[in-house]
C-alpha cells in the first residue's frame, strides 16, 4: 500500500459513513472519508429511536461523528465524488474539486434520495408533516389526523402500521390499486376509511399541513401526512466501478446489493447503510457499517499477513544461500 493514499476510502459521511470511518480509524487503518454534505435526513428536526442519542438534530449527530474519527487519526474532507474507478494497485476516486485520491478499499455509504410526487404543497413539509417513518415520526405525530398518501401496493400496509399512533387513520387511493377484499375487511376492522379518487395538492396553513385536497376540489381535512416515496441511488461514480443499482420489489425504488459483510458485487468496494438498506435507521445504518468495516479490516489484515510471510519466505531463501 505504499503508493496509496489511504487504506480506505469512506464515500459518505452520513450515520453510516462515519461508522465505518470510526472503525476503521479505530483499527489504525489510514482512512479518509468524503461528506458531500446533503443527507437523507437533513429535513428533520431530530433523530428518534436511536438509544443514547434519541432527539439529538441529524447535523449534531454528524458533527460528533466527524470528531470522533478525527480524534483517532481518520479525516473527514467535504467533497463530492465525481468518478471512482479500479486500478492496478486499488481505486481512484476523483471529487468536485478536481483531487484524485487513490485507495486500496472503498466503502459506499452515499445513502439514498427520496423521489418526492410532484404534488404541489408536499416538498414544503416533507420531514415535519409529511413523513414516511412511523418509527422515526410516529411518537411525534401521535394522535394526530393522519392520511396515509396511497404511492405504491404497501399503502394499505403502511396504514395499518400508522394505526398504531392514531386512531385517525384515512387512507387515500389516490386511483392507485383499489385495496383487495381482505384489505378492505382489515382497514374497516382497525376503523381506517378509505377515500378514493386523485389527491391535487397539500393544503396547509400558517406553515403547517391542513389536508389533501382532491381532484374535485373537496378538501379532506389531515394534519399529518404519510406516504412512502420511492428511494434513489444518485452516485455519478457507480458507473466507473462497473456497479448499478437494483430494483426493490413493490416500485419501491433502489438500492445497491450486497452480501451479508458488506461486500459489493465489484471486489474491493464495500457498502452499507441506506445505500443497500432503504429502511434501515440511523441506528441500523451505522451498526452495518460498522459491522461491514470491521469485514473490511479483517481483509486487509489477511492481505498484510500473506505479504509477511513472503516477505520472511524470501528473507529464509537468501540467509540460507
Amino acid at each position: 500500500m505504499q503508493n496509496l493514499d489511504f487504506d480506505v476510502i469512506v464515500i459518505g459521511g452520513g450515520a453510516a459513513g462515519l461508522s465505518a470511518g470510526l472503525m476503521l480509524a479505530r483499527s489504525r487503518r489510514s482512512v479518509l472519508v468524503l461528506d458531500a454534505g446533503a443527507p437523507r435526513n437533513a429535513p428533520a428536526a431530530a433523530v428518534h429511536a436511536l438509544f443514547g442519542r434519541d432527539g439529538t438534530p441529524p447535523a449534531e449527530l454528524a458533527e460528533r461523528g466527524r470528531e470522533e474519527v478525527r480524534r483517532y487519526g481518520g479525516e473527514v474532507r467535504a467533497a463530492v465524488v465525481t468518478d471512482a474507478r479500479r486500478d492496478a494497485a486499488g481505486f481512484g476516486v476523483t471529487t468536485d474539486s478536481g483531487d484524485t485520491l487513490r485507495a486500496a478499499r472503498l466503502v459506499i455509504a452515499t445513502g439514498l434520495v427520496d423521489d418526492l410526487p410532484a404534488l404541489p404543497g408536499l416538498r414544503e413539509h416533507w420531514g415535519r408533516d409529511v413523513v414516511h417513518c412511523p418509527y422515526c415520526h410516529g411518537w411525534e405525530v401521535r394522535d394526530t389526523a393522519i392520511g396515509v398518501l396511497a404511492l405504491h401496493p404497501r399503502a394499505v400496509h403502511q396504514a395499518l402500521l400508522f394505526r398504531q399512533w392514531s386512531d385517525d387513520v384515512v387512507l387515500f387511493v389516490n386511483d392507485f390499486a383499489e385495496p383487495t377484499v381482505e384489505e378492505s375487511e382489515q382497514l374497516a376492522a382497525r376503523g381506517i376509511r378509505v377515500v378514493r379518487g386523485a389527491v391535487a395538492a397539500v393544503e396547509s396553513a400558517d406553515g403547517r399541513v391542513t389536508g389533501l385536497r382532491l381532484a374535485d376540489g373537496s378538501v379532506e381535512p389531515r394534519s399529518t401526512i404519510a406516504i412512502a416515496a420511492r428511494s434513489l441511488v444518485r452516485a455519478p461514480f457507480f458507473a466507473g466501478l462497473g456497479l448499478e443499482p437494483e430494483e426493490l420489489p413493490l416500485g419501491m425504488g433502489e438500492h445497491l446489493a450486497v452480501d451479508p459483510a458488506g461486500r459489493t458485487a465489484v471486489p474491493g468496494v464495500w457498502a452499507a447503510g441506506n445505500v443497500t438498506d432503504p429502511s434501515a435507521q440511523v441506528g441500523m445504518a451505522a451498526a452495518a457499517a460498522a459491522f461491514a468495516a470491521a469485514q473490511l479490516n479483517m481483509e486487509l489484515v489477511q492481505e498484510d499477513v500473506q505479504r509477511a510471510v513472503a516477505a520472511r519466505r524470501v528473507q529464509a531463501v537468501g540467509a540460507a544461500g
